[in-house]
């Protein structure tokens, strides 16, 4: 199965097109404390399955971490579930930082 992919840039333009887009960032607290696009929400990788029911299936949403791996897994977690508007942010929060918002820390 195959998952879509967003870079930063085209996820930049993105937001700014399209203010329904939802952030999903699946990283750990510590680390969306530390470095976040605005209004991402928060639920840990190893959250997702029990609120599930947080998230609406129908929903354009694009995924965060910090490289894009744990993203991936949500990704597929999610389309298994029956998400179908879902997307991986390739490269993460650092791709973000380095491609769009040098504000952003790296780490």
């Amino acid at each position: 199965m195959s998952i879509n992919q967003v870079s930063a840039t085209e996820l930049k333009t993105r937001i700014q097109n399209e203010p329904h887009l939802f952030l999903l960032d699946v990283r750990e607290p510590n680390e969306f404390q530390y470095a976040r696009i605005e209004n991402s929400v928060l639920i840990p990788l190893n959250q997702i399955p029990e609120r599930l029911s947080e998230l609406d299936p129908q929903q354009e949403m694009v995924v965060i971490c910090h490289h894009g791996v744990r993203s991936s897994q949500a990704c597929m977690y999610l389309v298994h579930s029956g998400f179908t508007n879902v997307s991986n942010l390739t490269g993460g929060i650092d791709a973000w930082s380095s491609d769009c918002d040098s504000s952003v820390p790296r780490y």
